[in-house]
């Protein structure tokens, strides 16, 4: 019997993290589970050790309760004005990346940019764009909420895609399963390709 694959997607985040975890069928892909890990409430912010150890437990929790056979994370953004976000956001991806390690778990991670093209055709989609996109992908009665577990299922449904299980091997199954992108975007959609190609050397 052919072990059932599962795509773990992960939003990282110090206080919320979402994942949303998509189980592989011979018709696509569906929504297994879904949901948020939240750091300890009432924590001191500069505790960071236990936020960092009540995420990754609470992660480890999912993994192994769902075993998924491949894991996806969202790349770091560093903003010129904010640095120190993403240096504090670095100390979760790490105790996710460890986790996934743990268990043999293959680990990816995807630009924002990135996981916003492959889904729905734009590397510069709003919020409200990506929920319809997946909400689609997936046949899911209404967008997904919150944005963390939605930001997350778009990670999974990205890694679907690039990684050749979806329609025509790794191409956006928007564009197959009846997303208009005119008239979600115009009739001339962004090119952003030499953006992708920075975001994944950096």
């Amino acid at each position: 019997m052919a072990a059932v694959k599962r795509i773990l997607g992960l939003d990282p985040g110090l206080q919320v993290t979402g994942y949303g975890l998509l189980e592989i069928t011979d018709s696509g892909p569906k929504v297994c589970e879904a949901g948020v890990i939240r750091s300890a409430e009432g924590r001191d912010p500069a505790d960071m050790a236990r936020r960092i150890k009540t995420l990754y437990d609470g992660l480890c929790e999912v993994l192994d309760q769902y075993s998924p056979t491949a894991m996806a994370v969202e790349q770091l953004y560093a903003h010129y004005d904010h640095p120190r976000t993403a240096i504090l956001m670095a100390h979760a991806r790490g105790a996710f990346f460890l986790a996934g390690a743990q268990r043999d778990i293959p680990v990816m991670s995807y630009a924002a940019t990135r996981v916003k093209k492959t889904v729905t055709g734009s590397g510069r989609a709003s919020k409200e764009q990506m929920q319809y996109a997946i909400a689609r992908e997936l046949k899911l009665a209404g967008p997904p909420e919150p944005h963390d577990v939605a930001d997350a299922l778009g990670i999974a449904l990205c890694h679907y895609f690039l990684s050749g299980n979806g329609i025509m091997g790794g191409a956006r199954g928007a564009t197959f399963t009846g997303v208009n992108r005119e008239a979600l975007f115009g009739p001339d959609p962004d090119k952003i390709e030499d953006q992708d190609s920075t975001d994944d050397a950096a």
